[in-house]
């Protein structure tokens, strides 16, 4: 059996690596083709070195029973924009995206918590909304955040913003080029909400600009848990669906071709909020929208039909490294991920 799947997954690889070099993570970092994943011209997900990887329709489950959180590795959680889910899934013009979702583990019932997009962002990031219904720019909270937790666990972390201008910024935006106006936006960043974190230049340190992922990346200096934002244009705010999956292709592969995420790691690929009122447990009314979740040991080809929120990936994340139940992860309603692993 060993050796069919190898020769099935060396058959893709060498399908992709026939039409060249596909990708690029960034200046002066070139992917080599079938290394993580390929998604055009009909090359679908190959499995990163040292695991098998299924292709084909993904597998719909609905699971009701209660399954134990692994203890995980680094983890990464990038945010994305304003797209339902039918908007993505199933879409052509998205199909680096769709390919993901049909190699690793893909959430049919996930929902964000309100709208607009702030709300979102602090309930992954502390379990709460604080209270907001706006996209307020220039607000602070004094409350409990999963830097917090992480800290107090001694877990190391960062959040890498695209555009920021550098390390502990609080503006409410930067970045602006040409006719697209601003691309960073503070809302966007939920960390330099907490006075905790803006406050203090030992934590805030830890907000810096996406151009050192590259670095830590290739460095084997990554943190064990890393927020990525992209900019508004890449992160599909402003910019088109097939642009931000051009973005996801060229971005992506980096993270899964690193030690940091083959070595247990996991990406949680989320979207902030839909475009519906669209909503399921514990109150969440955000919209019907997208998670992926990408796990180097984690499930292949699944999809569930649990119903999940952003609560949901704090959850996870907290019981993958036994940290505590925070605010609406804790609610009796919001159920892990932990099925997304194997």
């Amino acid at each position: 059996m060993a050796t069919r799947e190898s020769a099935r997954a060396e058959s893709w690889r060498k399908r992709c690596s026939a039409r060249g070099p596909w990708m690029r993570w960034a200046p002066g970092f070139l992917l080599v083709a079938g290394v993580a994943l390929a998604a055009a011209g009909g090359c679908g997900p190959v499995a990163a070195p040292g695991s098998t990887l299924q292709v084909g329709q993904p597998t719909a489950v609905d699971s009701s029973t209660s399954v134990a959180t692994p203890e995980l590795g680094h983890i990464f959680v990038l945010g994305m924009e304003n797209k339902e889910y039918g908007d993505i899934i199933g879409a052509s013009r998205a199909p680096f995206i769709n390919s993901l979702a049909q190699g690793y583990g893909s959430a049919a019932e996930y929902y964000a918590i309100r709208h607009p997009s702030l709300p979102n962002y602090l309930a992954l990031a502390s379990g709460s909304t604080q209270g907001m219904t706006t996209d307020c720019g220039d607000c602070s909270f004094d409350a409990p955040n999963l830097v917090d937790q992480l800290q107090s666990h001694q877990k190391s972390w960062k959040a890498y913003m695209e555009d920021i201008p550098g390390p502990c910024f609080n503006g409410e935006s930067a970045g602006g080029i040409g006719p697209f106006g601003n691309l960073y936006v503070r809302r966007h960043n939920p960390w330099m909400y907490f006075r905790s974190i803006s406050g203090d230049p030992s934590r805030c340190s830890s907000v810096v600009p996406l151009s050192q992922l590259q670095q830590d990346l290739q460095r084997g200096q990554v943190p064990d848990f890393v927020w990525i934002s992209p900019n508004l244009r890449h992160d599909m705010h402003d910019g088109s669906i097939e642009e931000g999956d051009g973005w996801l292709s060229s971005f992506v592969p980096g993270i899964l071709s690193s030690p940091a995420w083959q070595e247990n790691g996991v990406l949680f690929l989320v979207w902030d909020e839909g475009t519906t009122s669209g909503g399921c447990c514990g109150g969440a009314v955000g919209g019907h929208t997208v998670a992926l979740v990408i796990a180097s040991h984690g499930k292949r080809g699944y999809r569930s039909r649990t119903q999940l929120t952003h609560y949901s990936v704090l959850r996870t994340i907290e019981e993958g490294w036994r940290l505590g139940l925070m605010g609406g992860a804790a609610d009796p309603s919001t159920r892990s991920m932990a099925e997304f692993f194997r």
